[in-house]
């Protein structure tokens, strides 16, 4: 006789909720529904009951179901508690998103071997097409994934891959303060950069980091080490969907992302220093709305949130979102390759450097 019996596939997730508590997910499978569950952590649920009626919920889901189907068989199980449920610390979103990082074998932070840079000045092109060359070399597995800050001492405008040159930019402003115009490869919004006026990071992020996490989630999971450097620093600093970068003093900056098909993905973010308001609205076409999103009411005002919020230098934060990520995840410190230098001049000459990219949204 043959057995046609095959051994379950078993999978095992945590995820810890932003401001909650921690929710760990370990499901069987027989390869297209979910046969077994266990939902466990440190949150708060009520009645006690209800934590028995969450893991039958999800017995026959399928393995490719997706957080609204998950958190729909949930809330269904739970809806007889009304109003005497009390979830404290997590939600049923919350249980979907870790079982789908379990089937999709997450990874956590701690996992890999990140590498910290803390890079010299290079011009603003030569940042940009750094970010391409290191998304390439940690999806080709010759570098690890890293997390890199940028420094710069040109007057710049980096632009989104999307983003209309005409409607985004003064060309007045550009030429008189000489204004670098660089057009990167993740969308979102333009960025006023001169040299110390804000802090740049970029993270290149193995696939499997961010498995199971929509793209929302994606951006607050990722920057959770700059959460806790900021708060170490004095500022209660929190996400605002989808991807500022927000605090009680006002917004701070904004993060953007590009993935690519075997889906690594840069995950980066500009926060505002001491940017010089005047200048940028001289530059930048900035309506209205964006004004007031940035802070700025009237002329002569500078948009400084992380100085006037921590009173410490550009530098020294740096130093403390570096030390933190490092000590999160046990980072050490790395410098670029000679090669990827040479590789990112090669693209500025081919791309970035040139007019057909840049104005490629004209």
């Amino acid at each position: 006789m043959t057995n046609d019996m095959h051994e379950p596939e078993r999978y095992h997730a945590e995820y810890k909720v932003i401001g909650g508590k921690l929710v760990v997910a370990d499901v069987e499978t027989d390869g297209k529904h979910i046969t077994e569950v266990k939902i466990s952590g440190d949150f708060f649920l009520e009645p006690e009951e209800a934590y028995f009626d969450l893991a039958p919920a999800l017995v026959g889901a399928s393995v490719i179901a997706d957080n609204a189907n998950l958190r729909q068989r949930l809330d269904a199980a739970l809806a007889g508690y009304g109003s005497e449920l009390a979830m404290h610390g997590f939600s049923t979103s919350d249980i979907a998103t870790v079982v789908r990082r379990a089937l999709g074998s997450a990874a956590n932070f701690t996992d890999f071997d990140w590498q910290v840079i803390r890079g010299q000045v290079l011009p603003t092109q030569v940042n940009v097409a750094l970010d391409q060359v290191l998304l390439e070399e940690v999806a080709a597995g010759r570098r690890k994934p890293t997390l890199r800050f940028w420094e710069w001492d040109d007057t710049a405008t980096v632009i989104g891959a999307f983003q209309s040159y005409v409607n985004e930019l003064r060309p007045e402003g550009v030429e008189k303060y000489g204004v670098q115009v660089v057009r990167r490869i993740s969308g979102g919004g333009a960025m006023f950069m001169e040299g110390g006026n804000c802090i740049t990071y970029s993270m290149f992020v193995p696939p499997s980091l961010v498995a199971g996490l929509d793209y929302e989630e994606s951006y607050v999971f990722l920057d959770q080490w700059v959460l806790a450097a900021l708060k170490s620093l004095g500022v209660e600093a929190f996400y605002k969907p989808i991807n500022d970068i927000s605090s009680t003093g006002g917004k701070i900056g904004g993060a953007a992302q590009k993935r690519l098909r075997d889906g690594t993905l840069l995950h980066h973010a500009t926060m505002s220093y001491d940017i010089d308001a005047d200048k940028m609205v001289e530059v930048l076409r900035i309506g209205e709305a964006k004004i007031s999103d940035k802070g700025v009411s009237s002329a002569k005002k500078r948009v400084d949130p992380l100085r006037s919020q921590t009173g410490e230098a550009r530098k020294d934060i740096i130093d403390v979102m570096a030390n933190t990520f490092a000590d999160r995840y046990g980072a050490s410190f790395d410098t670029f390759t000679a090669d990827e230098l040479e590789k990112a001049q090669a693209l500025v000459d081919e791309k970035f450097g040139t007019e057909k990219w840049t104005h490629r949204v004209p």
